[in-house]
């Protein structure tokens, strides 16, 4: 850590961060500028909080020179992780696609949403047993039931399931339907106990970005999960909140490559809850996979004028078989497959 006095600060101010340094059982060194001096702590920075010493006379700021993010971090890892899911490996050459429904309906909507996710040649699928809504009143989605229709319709055709864990309450309910990713969505980005929690369970983890979060933000939660002994994690970009209408959120193409400097977990986009509309998920979905993203999650629908939920986003079975078509060709251009 690196403490900056401020200029003036006298030689008591100076010893008393130094005292409290030894104190914490670390050691000091002092380096006397003709503006400023500048004290850094050697040691474990885990244990020294910046606020610690920012309230100290004499200080003007206290920072961190280790990224609080370790696990996650690709300093401790420069190798990119491969996140396996029953044999799909996601991170590494080949690209992967996850589409599916926003959310279960029926029976008859699932197995039509998991045979066209199949033709399209998609290998896993997504869809939402349990529903976040801004409105108490819309759809919450079908819960228990809902994950053993969708189950039913993805395991005809051998596809791993992705669905979203809203309380922590259901875990064990998730582990006992065999969810084989659990999605973490952007209002519970920073819902630490929740975290915690999927960090001490053997599934992979979607984690989605926040709202409003910064990127050290969302690395900070997924270091929460790899606490916890779950290294699992894909992080997944699903735009976030501007001064923009014209659109749902602003896809941050950016954080793709930020991502994959700073941390050796794999990255998808959701192109569809960043645009909002079925017409913009193609146009966003080649983007992120132009920019190294491993993955998509994609909204399709059998039908969508008939869908409960987000049905302006959803792809028909047709148009997600089209756009597979045209980002296998943007893979090869970039040295992947898809």
């Amino acid at each position: 850590m690196i403490i900056v006095m401020k200029h003036g600060a006298t030689e008591a101010e100076i010893q008393a961060v130094v005292d409290k340094i030894r104190a914490a059982g670390h050691k000091e060194h002092v380096s006397r500028g003709a503006e400023l001096t500048i004290i850094g702590a050697i040691g474990d920075e885990s244990r020294l909080d910046p606020e610690y010493f920012e309230m100290m006379q004499g200080v003007e700021r206290a920072t961190h020179i280790v990224k609080q993010y370790r696990i996650v971090s690709r300093d401790t890892h420069p190798q990119g992780t491969i996140v396996n899911i029953r044999g799909i490996p996601l991170g590494g050459e080949q690209i992967q696609v996850i589409a599916g429904p926003c959310s279960v309906e029926t029976q008859e909507q699932m197995d039509l949403a998991a045979e066209g996710v199949v033709a399209a040649g998609c290998r896993m699928m997504r869809g939402g047993a349990f529903k976040p809504r801004t409105s108490p009143y819309a759809f919450q989605g079908l819960g228990v039931e809902g994950l053993e229709i969708f189950q039913k319709a993805a395991r005809k055709h051998n596809l791993p399931i992705v669905t979203e864990l809203m309380d922590v309450r259901m875990l064990d309910t998730f582990m006992e339907h065999d969810v084989d990713v659990i999605q973490i969505g952007a209002r519970n980005m920073q819902n630490f106990d929740l975290l915690k929690e999927v960090g001490r369970v053997n599934k992979p983890v979607i984690l989605k970005r926040g709202l409003s979060a910064t990127i050290s933000e969302w690395l900070m939660s997924a270091e929460y999960i790899a606490a916890g002994g779950n290294h699992d994690i894909i992080f997944c970009e699903r735009g976030i909140r501007t001064y923009e209408t014209a659109y749902r959120n602003v896809l941050d193409i950016t954080a793709i490559p930020v991502l994959k400097r700073e941390t050796h977990l794999p990255v998808i986009v959701d192109p569809s809850h960043a645009g909002g509309k079925a017409w913009m998920v193609p146009a966003l979905a080649q983007a992120a996979v132009a920019a190294g993203a491993d993955g998509l999650m994609i909204e399709m629908h059998p039908n969508p004028c008939e869908a409960w939920c987000d049905a302006d986003q959803a792809l028909k079975p047709q148009e997600l078989k089209q756009l597979m078509d045209t980002l296998s060709v943007i893979a090869k251009a970039v040295g992947r497959t898809l």
